[in-house]
């Protein structure tokens, strides 16, 4: 049987592939608050550093995509977050993106914004790019903090598109949207 085709605006994928983001987020910040910290602390700060790194590239495009200066002179910060406040930060920064991506109007999203790399070099795309960089560049890194769970015998919550829609739009097992 064939799945029923999604009739919903242009933004609603988009704007799903935030959802999802924020949604993994949060369940790969609960799996780190589990680890022992005394006993993995070496590993966890990389994991920290890690998602630091998502986390300043996220505020780093939400400066481009409003036309203001960020702050930053690379992609990550010298000094480490504790793991409570950079699960704050993040958090903060999913909602503010879900907030901003469905104001945008088509026109919006095609616009070409123009700005600078934090190693100097110019940069332009549109704000649907900067989004989609947004998203994708996330899950590789969270990827990434994955496996290094698996490397100190810990299973990592399951990062997956269709195990965020079929676990918040359960419907979508009988077939329907």
């Amino acid at each position: 049987m064939a799945c029923p085709s999604l009739r919903s605006p242009a933004m609603s994928t988009l704007l799903s592939l935030f959802q999802f983001k924020a949604w993994s987020n949060r369940a790969l910040f609960a799996c780190l608050q589990e680890i022992d910290a005394s006993a993995q602390s070496e590993a966890l700060h990389g994991m920290v550093r890690m998602l630091n790194h998502i986390y300043v590239v996220d505020r780093i495009f939400r400066a481009h995509l409003l036309g203001q200066a960020h702050g930053y002179s690379a992609t990550n910060t010298d000094d480490t977050p504790t793991l409570d406040a950079l699960q704050f930060d993040v958090a903060d920064t999913d909602a503010w993106y879900l907030d901003y991506v469905p104001q945008l109007s088509a026109a919006a999203l095609a616009e070409p914004v123009r700005f600078t790399f934090t190693d100097g070099d110019a940069g332009c795309m549109t704000r649907e790019e900067m989004l989609l960089h947004i998203v994708t560049h996330g899950a590789y890194h969270r990827g990434n903090v994955g496996q290094m769970l698996k490397a100190i015998g810990l299973a990592p919550p399951r990062d997956l598109y269709t195990k965020f829609l079929h676990e918040t739009q359960p419907q979508r097992r009988a077939g329907s949207l």
